[in-house]
Formats: C-alpha cells, structure tokens, sequence
C-alpha cells in the first residue's frame, strides 16, 4: 500500500470544502421555499395542496378573479370585494375594506358543514355540536340591510384569519338577536349580480356553483392569499 502524498490530502480537503458549499446552498434554497410557498410546512405535496390566490383590480372590479389551486389542477372563479377598497396586508379588518395579504381557513360553516378550530370553539362558550346545530342557520337569518331580505352569506361561509397573526375585532357575539361569528370570510350571496362588483361588507363574495366547490375542497389549515396591484389604505 502506498503512503498518502499530499496531492491525496489536498483533494480531500477540496472535497470536503465542496461538500460542505453544497450543503449549505441546499440549505439556503429550502429556506427560501419555505418563506415563498403558502404550503411550505404544511406537509401538502404539489399534488395533494390545496390553495385558493385572490387578485382584486379595485379600478376594475369584474376582472378581479380567484384561483382554486386543488389536485394539481386551477379553477378560476369571480370574485366580489369591499365597497370601501382595499385594506393593506397587516391592518385591522374595518366593515366595507377587504384586507390583502395571506389567510388560513379557520372555520367552514354551511348547512351540511361544519369545522372549526378548537380554540375558537372554546372561544364560543357553546359545544361544538350547538355550534354545529345553530350557528350557519342563526347568521343567514340575519336582515343586515333591514330591507326584509336575509342569506346573505349564500350557501357557506369560509372565515379567514390573518398569517402571522394581527389584532382583529373578530369575535362571536349577538346581532339583531342571533348569534353569530364574526371574521373576514369567503361566502356566497343571495344575489349574484353582486359577484364581480365592489359592494361588500369587506368580504370576499363568490356564486354558488364557486362556492360549493370550495366547501368541498378546503380544510381548516388552507391558505388564502389575497393581493392586488391596485392601492390600498394603511
């Protein structure tokens, strides 16, 4: 055996050097995924995540438009937003601003759905199963314009909470007698020709067949993301 020359030591250092240049590069790309991917983390592959990516074009609201990234596949749908705007990424929700930014799904509420996150069941001070029971029905019966006309919130309501998490004035509590929950959502309408305008409370509206499609996709996790190249209020 021969002995080992210092061309063999050189070559191992240059080796070992390179390895460890590689590492680190993997290292730093994988955090960078991880700050530009909604799904990074969340243990979705590129075939299982689920993603839903809102562009609002406040100076042309029909052309603004949701992507409903499932399976691998996108499904485009329209979209209607806040009467008032657009609200910054990080702001407090405000009645008629829609606010840009990222969001995750923390409760799916309908006639024939319900989740929730457990601390904002714990937050109700109700069981799950009244919640389930009463919620979606109490907030449809809501009149909010007093004209008579109720269901506002269509078939479904999608709530949303910020990411990271900001100061928001969401909360259960009474109005016009029925309990309900309070958050910045995705839901539907009790009249369509709203879709595609900006008319709003400050939520995201969207049709029926939408809708449906996302109450049968999403889960309590998701993330929504929301931007627009249009200004928005600090």
């Amino acid at each position: 055996m021969r002995s080992r020359q210092a061309g063999d030591t050189d070559s191992v250092v240059v080796f070992f050097v390179r390895s460890l240049t590689s590492l680190a590069l993997l290292v730093t790309l994988s955090s960078c995924a991880s700050a530009d991917d909604p799904v990074a983390g969340t243990g979705q592959t590129a075939e299982s995540r689920r993603l839903v990516r809102i562009q609002l074009d406040a100076e042309n609201p029909s052309a603004s438009e949701g992507i409903l990234e499932a399976s691998g596949e996108a499904q485009r749908f329209p979209v209607g937003f806040g009467r008032l705007g657009l609200a910054c990424a990080g702001t407090s929700f405000q009645d008629g601003l829609t606010p840009l930014g990222r969001f995750r799904v923390n409760a799916i509420l309908s006639d024939s759905d319900f989740a929730m996150e457990a601390d904002l069941v714990e937050q109700s001070g109700k069981t799950e199963a009244e919640l389930k029971d009463s919620l979606f029905r109490n907030m449809s019966s809501i009149d909010f314009k007093g004209d008579g006309q109720s269901g506002e919130y269509g078939i479904g309501f999608i709530s949303l909470t910020p990411v990271p998490p900001t100061d928001q004035p969401f909360q259960f509590n009474t109005y016009k007698g029925k309990f309900r929950w309070y958050s910045f959502a995705i839901h539907g309408t009790n009249d369509e020709r709203r879709v595609g305008q900006s008319v709003t409370g400050g939520c995201i509206n969207v049709n029926q067949d939408t809708l449906t499609t996302l109450l049968g996709t999403l889960q309590l996790g998701d993330e929504v993301v929301i931007s627009s190249d249009s200004p928005c209020l600090p």
